[in-house]
């Protein structure tokens, strides 16, 4: 990995670790825990690729098998972001644009349901039966649904982050960072993204613009 790659996934990755412990874990919410590093990992995974995915998924897993108030064998987590980190790797497009929102919120849900059946699958192999006490289906339902919930405001900001980082051309495409991100994740079955939205603004504007001094230098002749 690039020494970019490797400084903003660092960071990320301590950053929602910190959040996810300090603030997230705190919010009582019944069944699963906002997993925002799961988010973090799926956001690098979708601009890196698989290779790249699986080592970010490994080390962030580890650091979260090590952060207190760790309850479980050390490695566990580090297994399952390391599969996830891999598997959402290979679902990154092959041009590197998100042009709706489906793709993303399938692989967030994906990401969210796997990895709690992974880590439940884990355990169970370890002795763990911490699942089963909670009832696995209200951990997947609630897992996905707050991985979800989250995803939108987290994802995109990572994946733009992540492309301004390793001076990928698509930051810059569309006038700005992550513009087909935000299309991708905001646009809603119209067939119209964020940027050409914009782009139509821009042509009427310099129209109005145009028409305006038409008729300015109009009146000056007259």
């Amino acid at each position: 990995m690039k020494f970019n790659r490797i400084l903003l996934s660092a960071a990320l990755i301590v950053v929602a670790l910190v959040v996810q412990v300090s603030v997230l874990a705190r919010l009582q919410l019944p069944g699963a825990v906002p997993d925002l590093v799961l988010l973090t990992v799926v956001g690098l995974a979708l601009v890196y690729g698989h290779v790249s995915g699986a080592l970010i998924g490994f080390t962030a897993g580890l650091l979260a098998d090590l952060a207190p108030p760790a309850d479980h064998a050390a490695g566990r987590y580090a297994l399952v972001l390391c599969l996830v980190g891999y598997l959402v790797g290979l679902a990154r497009p092959e041009n590197g644009r998100l042009t709706s929102a489906a793709g993303p919120m399938a692989v967030v849900v994906a990401a969210a349901v796997g990895s709690t059946l992974l880590y439940a699958g884990v355990g169970a192999l370890v002795g763990d039966t911490a699942a089963r006490h909670v009832g696995l289906t209200s951990l997947l339902f609630t897992a996905a649904l707050y991985d979800l919930l989250l995803a939108p405001f987290t994802v995109p900001l990572i994946m733009a982050l992540a492309r301004r980082a390793d001076n990928d051309p698509l930051a810059d495409a569309g006038g700005g960072a992550g513009t087909d991100v935000a299309s991708g994740w905001l646009s809603s079955g119209t067939g119209l993204s964020i940027g050409a939205q914009r782009g139509g603004l821009r042509v009427k504007a310099a129209r109005n613009r145009a028409s305006r001094a038409g008729r300015i230098k109009g009146v000056k002749r007259l």
